[in-house]
């Protein structure tokens, strides 16, 4: 399957099984779900509910103790640069000396190849990337300059001129004021809109419900998975916050 977005009826990504270990502890046991193609998924849980390690495991950023990932109808390894991830704010070095425009031109590196110089093509894709997240304008400021939302549009924008059509944001809502939280909201729901997949790992179950129209929700294992409103029972939020408790101790 190319980068042509896909039928939203179509499962664009398949879990089967999946089960991730950081040495003795399971992350993430015997997960298995469909993502339809073009739909904005919230992934949910308490802390140490094995959100971001499915993002990671999705990524190929984490090796897998069992099953398999499926990104359309091909293996991850071919597929992956379909899928562009946008990481916790708290990973990322704001004070490094780069760009907005640098580091959405970072989103064409992969595909420039070793010493690969960017073409007018490359140039024009990170110049559309810059139009639509509204940030032509401070293409040519250090990203310590922005705020926090400007930040997180410009890594939106870095994995737009990658050219995915898959995105894995790893709590992007967080440590974001009222104003840049709607900035966002608006993002995500317009990319929905266009047929773009969109997986967003948080722990705010009241932005899920307002923002989100499907979701998986988990405790090391899946508790539920389909529409926002479905899922978020009373039943299943006991569940997986009393799971995580007798796990966790916490």
């Amino acid at each position: 399957m190319g980068h042509a977005l896909a039928s939203p009826e179509l499962n664009i990504l398949r879990f089967r099984k999946l089960t991730v270990r950081y040495g003795s502890h399971v992350a993430l046991r015997d997960f298995s779900a469909d993502i339809p193609c073009g739909s904005l998924t919230a992934v949910l849980g308490p802390n140490g509910a094995g959100k971001s390690t499915l993002l990671r495991a999705a990524l190929g950023l984490v090796p897998l103790a069992g099953g398999e990932v499926r990104i359309g109808d091909a293996h991850p390894d071919h597929a992956r640069p379909r899928l562009a991830y946008l990481p916790q704010r708290h990973a990322v070095d704001w004070d490094f000396p780069i760009t907005v425009r640098g580091v959405v031109e970072q989103g064409r590196y992969a595909a420039l190849g070793f010493l690969g110089r960017p073409s007018s093509s490359d140039r024009d894709r990170v110049d559309r990337a810059l139009a639509e997240l509204d940030l032509a304008g401070v293409a040519g400021r250090q990203i310590c300059q922005l705020s926090g939302g400007q930040q997180q549009r410009v890594f939106l924008a870095r994995a737009l001129a990658q050219g995915a059509d898959i995105f894995m944001l790893d709590e992007p809502f967080a440590g974001l004021d009222l104003f840049a939280v709607e900035e966002l909201t608006h993002v995500l729901r317009a990319w929905e809109a266009q047929g773009r997949t969109v997986l967003v790992a948080l722990h705010d179950l009241a932005l899920a419900r307002r923002v989100f129209s499907r979701g998986l929700l988990l405790a090391t294992d899946l508790v539920a998975a389909g529409p926002i409103d479905e899922i978020l029972t009373e039943a299943n939020i006991d569940r997986a916050f009393r799971t995580a408790h007798c796990v966790h101790g916490n």
